[in-house]
C-alpha cells in the first residue's frame, strides 16, 4: 500500500527529490491542464521539461512551490508535502526562477534583491552578508551588489534572479526558459553555469540544443499528460515523436 508523503523532511538522503503522485490541476474556468502526472526526480538529477506551449509544462513547475494546489494528488519536495501550513519550508528548498528576470528583480541594488530571501527567513545580517556574496560569486555577479538591476543586460539579470534563490540554499532549481532573450555568448555561460551546480534541477525549455548539452533526462509533455520520459540522448534522436508533439530535434 502507498505511504503518504510526510510533512517533514525526510532527512538528508531526501534533500533535493521531487515526487508528484496522480496530479490533476483543473483552473477555475473548468480547464484541466494537468491529468494525472507522475513524476520522481533524485536528488542531484538535471532533468530537462519540455513540450508545446499549453502542454503544461509551467502549470507543473508552479506545483513545486506551492503557487497552484492541486485539483487532486499530491506533491512532495525533500520528503516535503506541499501545502499550505508548510510553504515557507518548502519554498526555503525550491528555487523558483522565472522565464523574465523582471518578473524577480524589483529592488534598488541587486544586493537587495539577492538579500530579499534571506531576509524575510529572520536570518541574521551577517549571515545574509555571507550569502549575498556566495550567491553572487555562483553566478559570477561578484562586484554587483551595488549595481541597478534595470541597468544590467538581460543576462546579468537572469544570473541576478537565479542569485535571488541561490542565496536561500536550495536544494532544488525549478527554472523557465533560461536561454530565452540570450545571446550567444549569454547562452555559452549560462550553460556552463548549470553544467556546474549541483542542485537537483527541472528546467522548462524550448532550446533544444540546450537540452541536449546540459540534461542527461528529459521529460516530455503534451497535453496535460507525461508522453515520454527517458535519456535526453534516446528521446532526442525520436524524430517521429518530437515531431508528433510539436518539438524538433536539435
Amino acid at each position: 500500500m502507498e505511504q503518504p508523503a510526510t510533512t517533514e523532511p525526510a532527512g538528508l538522503a531526501g534533500r533535493g527529490s521531487i515526487e508528484v503522485r496522480h496530479l490533476h490541476y483543473r483552473y477555475p474556468d473548468g480547464f484541466e491542464a494537468l491529468k494525472g502526472i507522475d513524476l520522481v526526480v533524485e536528488p542531484g538529477e538535471k532533468v530537462a521539461l519540455i513540450g508545446p506551449n499549453g502542454a503544461g509544462k509551467s502549470t507543473l513547475m508552479l506545483h513545486l512551490n506551492g503557487i497552484n494546489e492541486p485539483s487532486h494528488g499530491d506533491v512532495s519536495v525533500s520528503g516535503i508535502r506541499v501545502e499550505r501550513k508548510v510553504l515557507k519550508k518548502v519554498r526555503a528548498e525550491v528555487g523558483l526562477v522565472f522565464q523574465d528576470p523582471d518578473d524577480q528583480l524589483f529592488s534598488p541594488t541587486v544586493f537587495d534583491d539577492v538579500a530579499f530571501g534571506p531576509l524575510h527567513l529572520g536570518i541574521d545580517e551577517e549571515e545574509i552578508h555571507h550569502r549575498v556574496e556566495n550567491a553572487l560569486a555562483a553566478v559570477g555577479m561578484s562586484g554587483f551588489g551595488q549595481r541597478m538591476p534595470h541597468h544590467l543586460s538581460i543576462g546579468q539579470r537572469k544570473r541576478v534572479a537565479l542569485a535571488t534563490v541561490l542565496s536561500m540554499d536550495p536544494s532544488v532549481l525549478v527554472i523557465d526558459e533560461p536561454s530565452a532573450g540570450l545571446d550567444p555568448r549569454g547562452r555559452r555561460e549560462l550553460i556552463a553555469l548549470l553544467r556546474e551546480m549541483t542542485q537537483t534541477m527541472l528546467v522548462s525549455t524550448h532550446d533544444m540544443k540546450l537540452v541536449a548539452e546540459v540534461f542527461p533526462r528529459t521529460v516530455l509533455m503534451d497535453a496535460g499528460v507525461i508522453v515520454a520520459d527517458g535519456p535526453t540522448e534516446e528521446l532526442l534522436q525520436d524524430e517521429p515523436l518530437l515531431l508528433e508533439h510539436g518539438m524538433e530535434r536539435p
